[in-house]
Order: structure tokens, then sequence, then C-alpha cells
């Protein structure tokens, strides 16, 4: 993540400046660029949000989405997926899915780019657990390592490619391994 130097914005300001590619966050009073996503980053996001909405968008547990600005606990960031039950999604008065989204999501995922910070990426997810986030994930690509955050409980490491990986209660029914995430990055011959 690449720190934009400026003068120092409230979340006000940050919220009503035009938007990036890639997205600006504002994080802990700072304002911080994400890094362009490369192959394998683009990759498995690509195939996360249809992957988990195939089962808890079709049942209406939740919904899954890339790239989702959600603003709150003074912060606004910009999750690789953001996942929200079916029960917390904001709509608006004509009962359409909002454009603005003023709530910690229920299950952030965070794919782990090269030049990315690992702490900085952890200091994102923690900000949402603290926030009402039920589940965190941290993939790395390059280490074939996933780290799952439950709320309120140690991270969990993932590494065996048949170990299934734990989801937020909400989207009981959906089953991942670890072979299926890094599985993706895989070119068929």
């Amino acid at each position: 993540m690449l720190q934009v130097p400026n003068e120092i914005l409230t979340l006000e300001e940050f919220l009503v400046l035009p938007e990036t590619q890639p997205s600006l966050e504002y994080i802990d009073g700072q304002i911080i660029q994400k890094p362009m996503p490369q192959g394998k980053h683009s990759t498995i996001q690509g195939e996360l949000c249809p992957t988990i909405n195939s089962v808890v968008k079709v049942q209406k547990m939740g919904w899954a989405f890339p790239e989702l600005r959600c603003t709150f606990g003074g912060g606004s960031i910009v999750p690789d997926v953001a996942v929200f039950s079916w029960a917390r999604l904001p709509v608006d008065e004509n009962g359409d899915i909002a454009n603005t989204f003023a709530i910690a999501p229920d299950w952030i995922i965070e794919i782990l780019s090269p030049e990315q910070s690992h702490t900085k990426v952890t200091k994102k997810i923690l900000h949402a657990l603290n926030h009402g986030t039920q589940m965190g994930w941290l993939i790395d690509p390059d280490e074939r390592f996933i780290a799952a955050y439950p709320a309120g409980r140690q991270p969990l490491p993932f590494e065996e490619i048949e170990a299934i990986l734990p989801v937020p209660e909400f989207c009981q029914g959906l089953q991942l391994s670890v072979g299926n995430i890094f599985g993706w990055l895989k070119v068929l011959n």
C-alpha cells in the first residue's frame, strides 16, 4: 500500500474526494492508496465473488461485493471482497441495493499483493473485526497461505490443500478449501 502524502483530512473531507484507481482508503487518519491488483490477486478476487454468491446470494443468506467502499468506525476502506448478510444489506428508499455502505461488512476478505504490507492489511481486517465484522480472511497467493480471523478468537492458519476454511455463521453451506482458492491460479493446458 502506498501512503499518499497530503495535508491532514477529516473522514468527511476524505469522502468528498473524487474516487481514484486504484482506490484510496482512510485508515487511522491516514490516506493510503491500494496497490493495482496483479494477476494472482485479480484471479482469486474474480473467482471468489461468484463462488460465494452462488451459495449465499442464491439462498438469500448474503451478498459478496468486489472493491466496495465501506465507511464505518472512523475509517473508509475498500476490501478486496466484502460480504454482507442478507439481513444487513443497505437498501435505498426503493428497496434497491444502496450506493453507500456505512457499516462494516460481516465478512472481509483481503488478498495480499506482492508489494503490500502484511501489517497494514491485517490492521484493516482488525479494524473491521473491532466494528462488528464476523470473519476476516487474509489470502497470500505467493506463500499459498490463508489466515482466518474469526471475531473474538485467535487467527487460524491454513496451508494444507484439503483444509476447509471457516466461514461466518450466515454462510453455512458454503465450503471452500485452500485447494479451491489456490487451484484457481492454475492455467489449464
